[in-house]
């Protein structure tokens, strides 16, 4: 069965082709190398034995989705990771963020329509419920008005899905993360970003093996135990599995309703010291850092209630935050050490 992974060669998408393949997919990925590498392929070869299709495709050209769909008639059902997706960013570049996960989207969607029945698996964020008044944060609280554009195309992309899916033969199921981290545990495969990392964790682990010079925390001041921002790290295994699951759902005809939404997280909230302290425990090195301001579009705390996952969609997570960041550090360490 030919599930496509659009983004496959991206941090969270790779480790899905690798569960996806280790349950006996056929995975085809469609990437623009925009923010990986083709390398990632060996990686995923490395650990499942098997190579998944690769196509270098840019989802913004309409044609370009068009003739994918046209080459490839036997697609079972699609998970759409590609998109941009840094909060900073965002905010200084939104067009950019609104060109590449909105229409991206959109022309996936116009093709998926046209079959009679399509499964899609929609790459969301905890960032749709911005400053959530109650933690832990669950599916029914509210969708708050975004507070980056980031943000908001999650909140965008969402609607459109779901008013597509009245109208035509798409079942879907949005899958809100909160934090992924860590990489798999062969070291084959990992977080890989392009530049100067956007996400805490790799910023964590280029510090630790010397490429930066020292973290910036981005406020102390925020009303949390130690005084820095709270979020749900979550090891992207873990986070790979709940696609494979969630996407089994949509093929066994389980869901019970045409879109469903989860969330995935560990439900358990760590503050950015707690990371620093985390990654000082499994490196056995102290850690640079620097306190300054606060950052636009950063929320005080984001943890998930994790009790629809894990009984609804039959889900949970495995690994600790300290297992996480050992493997993050494992990786790190060896595509330095090259």
């Amino acid at each position: 069965m030919k599930i496509l992974v659009t983004g496959g060669l991206g941090f969270i998408g790779s480790h899905t082709v690798v569960e996806l393949q280790n349950v006996g997919y056929e995975v085809v990925i469609i990437d623009n190398l925009s923010n990986s590498s083709e390398d990632v392929v060996n990686g995923i070869v490395a650990i499942t034995g098997k190579k998944p299709i690769f196509e270098k495709l840019d989802l913004r050209e309409k044609a370009a989705v068009e003739n994918f769909f046209e080459k490839y008639t036997d697609i079972a059902g699609v998970i759409h990771f590609a998109a941009s997706k840094a909060v900073g960013e965002s905010v200084t570049n939104p067009l950019l963020y609104y060109e590449n996960n909105i229409s991206t989207l959109i022309y996936l969607l116009q093709e998926l329509q046209k079959k009679d029945d399509a499964n899609f698996i929609f790459s969301s964020s905890c960032t749709v419920y911005g400053q959530a008044d109650v933690m832990p944060i669950d599916e029914n609280a509210a969708i708050k008005p975004a507070m980056s554009p980031y943000g908001n195309t999650k909140q965008i992309g969402e609607e459109i899905i779901t008013d597509v899916a009245k109208v035509s033969g798409i079942n879907a199921i949005l899958l809100r993360y909160f934090n992924p981290i860590g990489a798999h545990p062969s070291g084959e495969i990992g977080e890989l970003p392009i530049g100067v990392p956007q996400n805490l964790v790799p910023f964590i682990t280029q510090t630790g093996i010397g490429l930066r010079k020292e973290l910036m925390v981005y406020g102390d001041d925020y009303p949390t135990p130690d005084g820095t921002c709270i979020r749900d790290y979550i090891h992207v295994v873990d986070l790979a599995k709940a696609h494979v699951v969630a996407l089994q759902r949509l093929l066994d005809k389980k869901n019970a309703e045409k879109v469903e939404t989860f969330n995935l997280g560990t439900g358990v909230g760590s503050s950015v010291l707690e990371v620093i302290k985390s990654f000082e425990k499994v490196s056995d090195k102290p850690f640079p850092f620097k306190i300054v301001a606060r950052r636009e579009g950063d929320v005080t705390q984001a943890y998930a209630s994790t009790d629809k996952a894990n009984n609804v969609l039959g889900w949970k997570t495995e690994s600790s935050l300290d297992e996480a960041m050992d493997s993050a550090w494992k990786w790190e360490t060896k595509i330095r050490n090259k």
